[in-house]
């Protein structure tokens, strides 16, 4: 992962860390926002793959889509299993 896609991360991992365990577990979609958005850094880059993370949070709403989103190309097509996802 590039340094600035590991800058990009580090809200991410704070997010799972601290606000996650108090969000609850209601993620619309497989894998969850924050696992898509670590793969996307992971395999895209801070650029594209915050781009990705951010068209992924944007449809996270009442009446976005849901279910199996995996990042387009990344190939860690596994679930959120820090949260038993």
């Amino acid at each position: 992962m590039s340094p600035l896609a590991q800058l990009f991360a580090l809200p991410v991992r704070a997010y799972r860390l601290i606000a996650s365990p108090w969000v609850g577990h209601g993620c619309r979609f497989q894998p969850t926002c924050s696992a898509y958005a670590l793969d996307a850094l992971k395999h895209h880059g801070a650029i594209r793959g915050g781009w990705l993370t951010i068209r992924r949070i944007a449809r996270c709403h009442p009446w976005g889509g849901e279910g199996f989103d995996p990042v387009p190309g990344g190939g860690d097509h596994h679930c959120d299993h820090r949260h038993g996802r």
